[in-house]
């Protein structure tokens, strides 16, 4: 079933404007506008949150707005810029989410998530994550999940939550409710619309076509039957110059499996051949099929290194060949590296030369194409004292840091997150707990060793200025061990709460 994500950049302009100033940008709070010009009235295209605040609208006269707005900063309008600037952040979306992603211009994204989704975690991950980082980068963003291009654009566009994921096989009724704004009907329509009395989408579909086509035109039929999935909208991916791509068109349509398999294998080694061209190799790959109904169909598999192995490559996309619905048949094959990376020439080991290390990407590569890239990963030292921040994950794959895990004292290998408190019998403030319970059992404490002490680190917040950990080893009667610590040092009260808890247990 086909998934469709809108991304809506509501103040893209001036988000894009702020970016590109710098330190020199106004105050998130200044209202900030963009100001073109319509014949001979100069009139606002774009405000940001703040000037929306104020009353500020897009369309306004630039005098007006000014006057609404106390303190009001005014830039240029500059169409090209911001198109050129969408473009950028389209082919950043293309090689971090899904195989077909395209701009919506002016202030929009659209991308196809049909089976890509599980690579991030889930539909829900998956917009978060990318919602995060584009506020982190200063860019206000909205998404919207559905089965169409129509029905994603209007919810990203006018539904009341940030983020909305329209379950699959939901049918006219997720769009009913919207205004007819959200049909992307061309300017003027939507008023004429009014005046006969239609508010909602809804309103629209239950009308008979003939009259509405008689008066409107086709448009607002075709519109319409995009957004509830009776007609075909097709994306046309962004492909910028620089990427290594290869396709085959067929005179005859394919769908057998092992005939497309056969021309996966062919497209991979001209694949292939090409990057040892230009010395790299492929560390993501997009197949996009295209259907003799205009439908595309696409399998992105990723590499943990940079890979110009073409067996192994044909494997990788050959294992989800099962993903493709070839329909009524694939027309068109286009296969493009769309993340490469510089790949040497590499001297082939032997064992009277050099013992030769075991190679498991492969492996890894298999797995996380199955699973997603966040399920695997490796467990790497953090240079912190506080047990719960001195590890990270990172890709399986990564480089070693040269950094080691602090071996004074043990660990256990695996923690409690978060620690669990623990009722103990202990005297203050420097020995180790008599007993303990914990979840429900309590333990006579056998031997201990400690404490430990881990200050807190105070160039993280000025809470930890003070705050203080004394950690334990201890053994119960039945030979268990585990790892307890007191929050605080055992005598001031500013330097935690002087409760227990258990942080691990000892394998």
């Amino acid at each position: 079933m086909k998934r469709v994500v809108s991304l809506y950049l509501p103040n893209w302009s001036t988000d894009r404007l702020r970016r590109m100033t710098g330190a020199a940008a106004p105050r998130a709070d200044t209202p900030l506008v963009v100001v073109g010009r319509d014949g001979s009235r100069r009139i606002v295209t774009a405000a940001d949150a703040a000037a929306a605040a104020l009353g500020v609208r897009v369309g306004m006269p630039a005098a007006k707005a000014q006057a609404l707005a106390a303190g009001l900063q005014i830039r240029d309008a500059d169409p090209a810029g911001d198109g050129e600037a969408l473009e950028r952040l389209a082919l950043w979306v293309l090689q971090r989410i899904a195989p077909i992603v395209a701009a919506d211009h002016p202030d929009g994204i659209v991308i196809d998530t049909t089976g890509a989704d599980h690579l991030h975690g889930g539909e829900a991950a998956m917009l978060d994550g990318l919602i995060g980082r584009l506020a982190m980068s200063g860019v206000a963003a909205r998404a919207a999940v559905a089965e169409t291009w129509g029905a994603a654009h209007a919810l990203a566009r006018f539904s009341s939550d940030g983020t909305m994921i329209a379950a699959p096989g939901h049918g006219p009724s997720v769009i009913s409710g919207l205004p007819i704004e959200a049909l992307r009907l061309p300017s003027g329509m939507p008023a004429a619309l009014r005046v006969l009395g239609f508010e909602r989408i809804g309103d629209l579909i239950a009308q008979p076509r003939a009259p509405m086509a008689l008066r409107f035109g086709p448009e607002l039929g075709r519109r319409l039957d995009q957004a509830l999935g009776r007609a075909a909208e097709s994306i046309e991916p962004i492909r910028p110059a620089e990427l290594t791509e290869v396709r085959r068109a067929f005179a005859e349509p394919i769908s057998a499996t092992e005939t497309i398999a056969r021309y996966i294998g062919k497209l991979v080694d001209a694949l292939c051949a090409e990057l040892e061209q230009k010395g790299q190799g492929a560390r993501r790959l997009d197949l996009i099929c295209q259907r003799v109904d205009s439908r595309a169909q696409a399998i992105r598999v990723g590499m943990g290194k940079p890979v110009r192995d073409a067996k192994r490559l044909t494997r990788l996309l050959c294992d989800k060949i099962e993903t493709i619905d070839p329909a009524f048949g694939i027309e068109m094959l286009t296969l493009c590296a769309t993340i490469a990376e510089p790949l040497g020439v590499r001297q082939m080991a032997t064992s009277l030369v050099e013992e030769v290390e075991p190679d498991i990407s492969d492996l890894i590569d298999t797995l996380a194409n199955r699973v997603g890239e966040r399920a695997i990963y490796r467990a790497a030292p953090v240079a912190s004292d506080v047990p719960e921040r001195s590890v990270s994950r990172v890709p399986a794959l990564a480089p070693e840091t040269g950094a080691n895990w602090p071996d004074a004292w043990p660990r256990p290998a695996r923690l409690l997150l978060p620690p669990e408190p623990v009722e103990t019998i202990a005297l203050l403030p420097d020995h180790p707990p008599v007993s303990f319970t914990w979840r429900g059992v309590r333990r006579r404490v056998r031997r201990a060793d400690g404490p430990e002490r881990v200050f807190g680190e105070w160039w993280k917040r000025d809470a930890e200025l003070v705050a203080v950990r004394d950690y334990f080893r201890v053994e119960d009667e039945a030979g268990e061990r585990y790892w307890l610590y007191r929050a605080g040092d055992g005598e001031d009260e500013a330097s935690g709460s002087q409760r227990w808890f258990i942080h691990g247990v000892f394998g």
